[in-house]
């Protein structure tokens, strides 16, 4: 009885101990929680006067031939402007105009304007770099130019081999691109006559997918943007003239353009200010790393 009294004893207060324990005070988790939700509200009042004080994103569409100056463009322009997010969407010059008078996009990049047609009204055409029209090669072909004739010729399904303008006896592989592209629509205006190119041609997507093309195939011939040429393939001369920055400059490369943003009319503040970067010496030093700047 003695023994069972003093366990009894020993057993009541470390029960009233766990007792107490478990009712502890939950304060400093209820204070942790208030001071959570505290700078979450603060986060999201933040970011709501962010909004309201000018974040902007400016949506540009059109031209693949493009795409990689104006991802440096925007890369630029964002640096020194924060509170601009601009979204780049390739594709080719006549999505880009749709999505701009659809009001998808603030801007369009438009790789071919002839000098006979207009521009759509509302809208107004920046000039905004110099680009020349490259033709390629399989580096192992030993045809090293061609005349404006001869490009036609081939181009038209009139040249059956290489052999006929100094290459082998294979029958070139002629790649072009789709229809709304720019590029094609510069190509064949300048070297084509203003005709279409043969039905046998094999279309693809961009000036990279064509070096990929003709960089695997030793018979193919493509037409790409200078910006696009890399070591796997090989630019002909036109009519004796490299496709160089100097010779676009000067004239002496036929297969030249100028490229375009095409903007709303008038042009709200925010585009403005990008393309005024775009034309800016900065800006133009940009685009001389990828095409030809105009000055």
């Amino acid at each position: 009885m003695a023994l069972q009294r003093w366990a009894r004893r020993e057993k009541g207060p470390a029960t009233r101990e766990r007792g107490r324990a478990r009712s502890a005070p939950r304060w400093p988790c209820l204070l942790a929680l208030a001071l959570a939700l505290r700078l979450a509200t603060a986060s999201a009042c933040s970011s709501a006067r962010a909004a309201q004080q000018g974040l902007v994103t400016l949506r540009i569409a059109g031209s693949t031939s493009m795409t990689a100056v104006l991802g440096d463009l925007a890369a630029g322009y964002q640096a020194g402007h924060p509170n601009v997010v601009i979204e780049i969407r390739a594709g080719d010059s006549a999505s880009g105009l749709v999505a701009l008078q659809a009001g998808q996009a603030e801007a369009a990049a438009i790789s071919w304007h002839p000098k006979e047609a207009g521009v759509p009204s509302g809208l107004r055409a920046v000039p905004v770099a110099r680009d020349a029209i490259a033709i390629i090669v399989h580096p192992s072909n030993p045809v090293r130019g061609l005349t404006l004739l001869q490009i036609k010729a081939i181009y038209q399904g009139e040249m059956l081999t290489w052999d006929g303008v100094g290459g082998t006896t294979l029958e070139p592989a002629i790649i072009s691109r789709e229809d709304g592209s720019g590029t094609r629509a510069a190509f064949e205006s300048l070297a084509v006559g203003g005709e279409r190119v043969t039905l046998n041609a094999l279309v693809m997507p961009s000036s990279a997918a064509v070096v990929g093309y003709v960089a695997a195939h030793p018979a193919a011939l493509g037409y790409v943007t200078a910006a696009a040429l890399t070591d796997t393939v090989r630019a002909l001369d036109v009519e004796g003239a490299r496709p160089t920055a100097a010779n676009v400059r000067g004239g002496a490369y036929h297969l030249s353009r100028v490229l375009y943003l095409y903007v709303p009319a008038p042009t709200p503040p925010a585009t403005q200010a990008f393309v005024d970067f775009v034309l800016s010496p900065a800006g133009q030093a940009v685009v001389a790393q990828h095409h030809v700047a105009l000055r």
